[in-house]
């Protein structure tokens, strides 16, 4: 990941911890949203893996706005896992 002091103004992080293949699920659900508004990583852990997601803006409302259509779409995905059956 880069340096989010060269992104913009305003960051969070959202970190997500799991299996390899929920995450990079959880990953494809967000990629079409609007990737250049955020990096992302996944990296191994003993507990499995790290689903690391960074977002900045310039602006608070637009990086409210971003981790919004972030967290909705995680949930969606995580919460049709669960109903699947899939181990999180």
């Amino acid at each position: 990941m880069s340096s989010a002091k060269d992104m913009g103004d305003a960051v969070t992080r959202v970190v997500w911890t799991g299996s390899r293949e929920v995450a990079e699920n959880l990953l494809e659900s967000i990629m079409p949203d609007d990737p250049e508004s955020f990096e992302s990583e996944i990296v191994e852990s003993e507990d499995g893996v790290s689903l690391t997601i960074l977002i900045s803006s310039s602006e608070l409302s637009e990086l409210r706005a971003t981790v919004d259509d972030i967290l909705a779409c995680l949930s969606a995905v995580e919460g049709s896992l669960e109903v699947l059956g899939e181990e999180l």
